[in-house]
């Protein structure tokens, strides 16, 4: 008999994390896959993502719509409590055996904490590791609720056993995001770009040929009052780096001060129309993992240019607190939220040999 194994897509990182795994499950004749999306990943403004997963061949099972506007600490809480009574909803339908949360998101609190009060078995990817904000009080909650773990490096394998889960139940696996960058057909992806002309976004025309930076900063939510004043600093880092390099700037997540950011980066966009830079929602896992391969340097504070960024060895520029305590290879400059600061070591990666 199959195994019904549930998985809760909740943004564009969460599904390029785990596409690899879902194609594979979809394989395998033992496993009947279930697919839940949530969240911000049917959210038009934060870059829909059901035409991805439905072109990758992969059926959307159920769909919740969970989050509320305003984007601060208070919807953040009350979008945590609406997930969890819309997926014990999910999942009493599905009745799956297993349900698999990835990472360390409040949605992914919400995920663990219906599964693991239903007795639904729970797998966790990516626990165990440090990072400077909430996202690691509730990666380590959602470690003590889940069954059985897969983690992406030794120390975060070292911390979950340290955490009391048994060592039998923990595994070394890496992060499930490098498949698919192993995997890549570097040319063919270039053709799909090049004809598909997957740049839709807004601003100045994108052109492939000449060098570019990635541009993607996230709110952090333990700093939400400091919300303005850290996009504002990035705003202006950007508006000088745009001087010389075109910059793809992909939009930030739902998390508190997510409207505050996105409020300010439109009025940066429509009041100076910026000749240099484009900006864009959302792209495909192997469209973007294609650009960031060559571009000459991402900077902001997400993970992807720790992660996939150091298994391209893309230079990276980490801005503030919200990767504080990651492991990072040495790709990666760390800075604080200072124009200047942030000008000086994207230069500075941007002359490294």
């Amino acid at each position: 008999m199959k195994k019904k194994i549930c998985v809760v897509i909740i943004n564009r990182a969460n599904y390029a994390r785990i596409k690899h795994f879902l194609l594979e499950a979809k394989k395998n004749k033992n496993i009947q896959l279930q697919i839940i999306l949530g969240a911000s990943a049917h959210l038009k403004r934060f870059g829909d993502i059901q035409d991805i997963i439905k072109k990758d061949g992969l059926k959307v099972n159920q769909k919740v719509y969970t989050s509320l506007e305003g984007e601060n600490p208070t919807t953040m809480a009350k979008s945590t409590g609406l997930a969890i009574i819309e997926l014990a909803t999910c999942f009493d339908k599905l009745q799956p055996d297993i349900v698999l949360t990835v990472a360390d998101r409040y949605e992914t609190l919400a995920t663990a904490i219906a599964a693991s009060y239903m007795n639904i078995f729970l797998a966790h990817t990516q626990g165990g590791e440090v990072t400077g904000s909430i996202d690691e009080s509730v990666r380590h909650a959602i470690t003590k609720l889940s069954h059985i773990h897969f983690v992406s490096n030794k120390r975060a394998y070292n911390y979950v056993i340290k955490l009391g889960e048994q060592r039998k139940r923990v595994f070394l696996t890496g992060c499930p995001s490098i498949d698919i960058l192993r995997n890549i057909n570097q040319k063919k992806i270039q053709r799909e770009i090049i004809n598909n002309n997957i740049f839709t976004g807004t601003g100045s025309k994108f052109n492939l040929n000449k060098e570019y930076l990635i541009l993607m900063q996230h709110p952090v939510t333990t700093e939400y009052k400091k919300s303005k004043q850290h996009i504002r600093e990035t705003i202006k880092a950007a508006r000088a780096i745009s001087k010389k390099i075109q910059i793809i700037w992909l939009w930030p997540n739902i998390d508190a001060g997510s409207d505050i950011f996105s409020k300010e980066i439109r009025s940066f966009r429509e009041s100076e129309n910026p000749s240099n830079i484009y900006f864009h929602k959302n792209f495909s896992a192997e469209h973007y993992a294609y650009l960031l391969s060559k571009a000459k340097c991402i900077f902001g504070n997400s993970s992807s240019a720790i992660r996939e960024g150091s298994y391209f060895g893309t230079p990276a520029v980490n801005i503030g607190n919200r990767q504080f305590g990651r492991e990072i290879a040495n790709n990666v400059i760390n800075t604080k939220y200072s124009s200047k600061d942030i000008i000086k070591a994207v230069t500075k990666q941007l002359n490294h040999n």
